[in-house]
């Protein structure tokens, strides 16, 4: 007998059942898929998520490495590093941002700008990270906020590392000097991300920045969820970076530095065998200190107005006429086409005529040189007997003679700026002006104006390969750039005969012989034969200016007048001399090359004096530079070994002279 309620009750009963082992089922499924995940999650992707728990509390700051020294030639510090006193803010403990400012400007100057800047950082960035307000302080600023601090809350006095040049002024432009990096500047490199890391901006310091850089160390800090340091953890110093050591001598460097204190000049010393650069001045010259301290606007203002332009490395970014400088290539270029010999003579009135031009002598007011051969003519500068060789030989000749003997290109000096001149010939001058070359235009290429141009270190190298033999020496600045971690092969001596080129990190050192130019050595020595009578003969334009007698050597030269604009027939009427009341800007330039010992030679030497009036003044400084060289002998003393003071690890556009039309009839003393 069926009972309808219990049938109804039944039924429910099943359905429940049924509902609630699906829903069992159901929890099951979920707390299994839960508890797969936490498996999944803190077993088999614990290591993940451990690490990523570990760089949410640890975090890596790179640390800037100690930047490379470089030094002379003896191991003297051209730019070192030295403590950084420097100040800073952490404005969560201070009580007013403003009020603890104006308490440490009563210790160290705070401008108006670095007050802006310190207010306008405190608003960009956390209250626990430290805000520089002030660095290079004195040791007395330094030690009075030391002694001050209960009274500057906030304020944490601080020691870093800053570049510094001992020698300063003297090496400015073969040094240079570090600065802030810009926003030009990044390449992607962290370091130089880094707040306050410098780089090489100018000279040796830009050439090698890489090499002197370094490589980053860091350091592993915990931090709490803010960000804020709690403790360092673990740390790795950086790798310093290289060394380079200059050829440069530091002390003959500052005397002639001395010397051209009150010039508009450069003058260059080198080796005639191996082309170490010894000295390279370029005055007048700038303090590379004031760039890494930092530099004011009315002072910036100064250096770029000035009108001696003391940012220009002269030397390697000057390009000047070479003057009468230029008449041993025409010589030589005369012999060697097979034209004239040293006996070749031409007899100078004073003036030659050329279709209805006059081409004077410098001596033309007194009648001329009468009869000159070669010799003579070089000693005594005769500009007729160099109109007639030009004339001979023509430009292309004498062309190319002057690039066998570096001018008129690039001579890859580790240094940036550096200008090729220019040696004109036919070709080029109806390239560039569409004008066909005029024989006037040859005439005054053999007295070395018209279009010619040179740098200083050009006319040095072309000194230096007239007195060697006619080896083609390039010129060098460095001599060996230097890892710190490799004390081997430290000594200097066996890196004289190489050149170093550095290409990134990438350095090459090569030791090849300069090839020889191809030019008779019966030739040469005519020439420098008659060098030497330009000082030491009895008829010379440089006799005045020999070596003293207790120097017991002898130096061989040539003197240059290069005009800078043309004579007016009443300038040439009195004399052919611009008189004192001639602007600076056009008074012609003063240019001497030299070489010394005659008879053994071994170092050369090149001056230009912008504006300096005559070659005869540039004589007179070469003699007082020269008699330097000849008594500090850097080259000898490298020879004898002395460089033991030299460490084997440590742990450290151009200027256009102003040559107005240098075209046409132009021919002074020289």
């Amino acid at each position: 007998m069926r009972i309808p309620g219990l049938e109804r009750d039944g039924s429910r009963h099943k359905t429940f059942n049924r509902r609630l082992a699906l829903l069992g089922g159901g929890k099951l499924t979920l707390a299994a898929v839960l508890m797969g995940r936490m498996y999944y999650l803190q077993v088999l992707e614990s290591d993940q998520y451990h690490m990523l728990a570990e760089e949410n509390r640890i975090s890596m700051r790179l640390l800037a490495p100690p930047r490379g020294l470089i030094m002379d030639r003896f191991g003297r510090e051209l730019a070192s590093n030295r403590q950084n006193y420097r100040v800073v803010l952490i404005a969560e403990q201070t009580k007013g941002v403003a009020d603890t400012l104006d308490r440490l400007a009563h210790i160290v100057p705070i401008n108006s700008h670095q007050r802006r800047r310190v207010l306008r950082e405190v608003k960009r960035k956390r209250p626990f990270v430290p805000i520089k307000v002030a660095e290079n302080l004195t040791w007395e600023q330094f030690a009075r906020i030391n002694v001050l601090l209960p009274d500057l809350p906030g304020v944490q006095p601080d020691v870093g590392e800053g570049r510094y040049y001992p020698v300063g002024v003297e090496t400015a432009h073969i040094v240079g000097y570090v600065s802030s990096v810009s926003e030009a500047d990044l390449t992607g490199d962290p370091l130089l991300e880094l707040p306050g890391f410098r780089i090489g901006k100018n000279g040796i310091e830009k050439v090698y920045d890489e090499s002197l850089r370094g490589k980053a160390g860091n350091s592993r800090v915990e931090v709490n969820a803010y960000g804020r340091e709690i403790r360092e953890l673990a740390r790795q110093d950086g790798q310093p970076g290289h060394d380079v050591v200059l050829t440069i001598d530091a002390d003959l460097q500052e005397k002639i530095s001395r010397r051209l204190r009150d010039e508009s000049a450069a003058a260059v010393v080198m080796d005639i065998h191996q082309g170490d650069i010894l000295a390279m001045v370029s005055a007048p010259s700038y303090d590379p200190n004031a760039f890494n301290l930092g530099m004011s606007t009315k002072a910036w203002r100064t250096l770029i107005q000035h009108p001696r332009k003391p940012l220009i490395n002269k030397a390697i970014a000057g390009q000047y006429p070479p003057g009468s400088t230029f008449k041993m290539l025409v010589a030589l270029a005369a012999m060697e086409a097979g034209i004239a010999g040293p006996g070749h003579e031409v007899f100078c009135n004073g003036v030659i005529r050329l279709g209805k031009s006059k081409f004077h002598c410098w001596r033309h007011r007194y009648g001329g040189h009468g009869m000159m051969d070669m010799k003579q003519a070089i000693a005594q500068s005769c500009d007729i007997y160099f109109y007639d060789l030009a004339r001979r030989i023509g430009v292309d000749r004498i062309g190319a003679m002057a690039r066998r003997f570096g001018l008129g290109e690039a001579l890859d000096i580790e240094l940036v700026g550096e200008r090729e001149g220019l040696v004109p010939s036919k070709d080029w001058k109806l390239a560039v002006t569409g004008v066909p070359w005029q024989l006037g235009e040859t005439l005054i290429t053999g007295i070395g104006q018209a279009y010619l141009l040179a740098t200083p270190l050009q006319l040095a190298v072309m000194t230096a390969r007239l007195a060697n033999g006619g080896i083609a020496v390039r010129p060098k600045l460095s001599r060996h750039l230097k890892p710190q971690d490799d004390a081997e092969g430290a000594g200097e001596d066996a890196d004289d005969d190489r050149t170093s080129q550095n290409d990134g990190n990438n350095i090459r050192t090569t030791d090849e012989g300069a090839p020889p130019i191809g030019v008779s050595a019966a030739n040469l020595q005519i020439i420098t034969d008659a060098m030497s009578e330009v000082v030491n003969g009895r008829r010379g334009t440089a006799r005045k200016y020999k070596l003293d007698k207790e120097l017991g050597m002898k130096m061989a030269g040539k003197t240059g007048t290069a005009q800078v604009r043309r004579i007016t027939k009443a300038e040439r009427k009195a004399g052919g001399k611009l008189g004192k009341g001639t602007p600076w800007k056009e008074r012609d330039h003063a240019l001497f090359t030299a070489f010394a010992p005659v008879g053994a030679p071994r170092y050369a030497t090149a001056v230009v004096v912008e504006h300096g009036g005559s070659g005869t003044y540039a004589a007179k400084l070469t003699k007082d530079i020269m008699a330097e060289v000849l008594r500090a002998d850097p080259l000898a003393r490298s020879a004898m070994g002395r460089t033991s003071h030299a460490p084997n690890n440590a742990t450290d556009r151009p200027n256009n002279a102003d040559n107005a039309d240098n075209t046409g009839n132009k021919e002074r003393k020289t």
